[in-house]
């Protein structure tokens, strides 16, 4: 029982610290996110499954970066069968969104690409340059890099879980009819 305290309590602790990913289950819905340029350090990739609470299944792209900023951040999630989007925006004006332990799980994702130092086809459990614990399965696919920098950035996600996440100028509206609008 002691071993298995101990293992529970690390998990906790890494969890509230943004090591581990927390696990958790999706609404279903996707949302769009975008950004004039993300930076970050320490990224890793590799297949998932997002699931929803009645067991079904996404499968995903899980991409994880241990150091991220990102100017003009837009995220946008629109109601299904409604002219109603929300809209979150953050760190324009020189002034960066960030986040640590960032993990997404993604259906797909645009842009201008560069990555330093990268290993593709990496096995997937072996991963270490990103957040803690985020690995993939054993055998399966997977690449990682030292940085990696996404001009124009278009992704459509299942879900977001950082450590820290901080929105610089925060600025959230609901818009409706003409001006429900997304990111993209």
């Amino acid at each position: 029982m002691v071993p298995a305290t101990a293992v529970a309590g690390a998990i906790v602790f890494g969890m509230a610290n943004g090591a581990i990913a927390a696990s958790f289950a999706v609404s279903g819905q996707t949302f769009k996110v975008s950004a004039t340029e993300l930076r970050g350090e320490g990224f890793v990739q590799y297949g998932g499954l997002a699931e929803e609470t009645d067991g079904k299944a996404h499968p995903v792209a899980v991409s994880g970066i241990r150091k991220a900023e990102l100017d003009n951040l837009c995220q946008s999630v629109k109601v299904p069968g409604a002219d109603i989007v929300l809209t979150i925006r953050a760190g324009g004006n020189g002034k960066p969104a960030r986040a640590s332990g960032l993990m997404i799980d993604m259906d797909s994702l645009e842009g201008d690409a560069e990555f330093k130092n990268i290993n593709i086809g990496q096995d997937a459990s072996t991963l270490d340059a990103g957040p803690k614990g985020a690995v993939g399965a054993r055998g399966a696919f997977g690449q990682q890099a030292d940085t990696v920098t996404i001009k124009n950035l278009r992704q459509v996600a299942r879900s977001t879980h950082a450590g820290t996440f901080t929105l610089t100028g925060l600025r959230l509206a609901v818009n409706l009819g003409a001006a429900a609008k997304e990111c993209f």
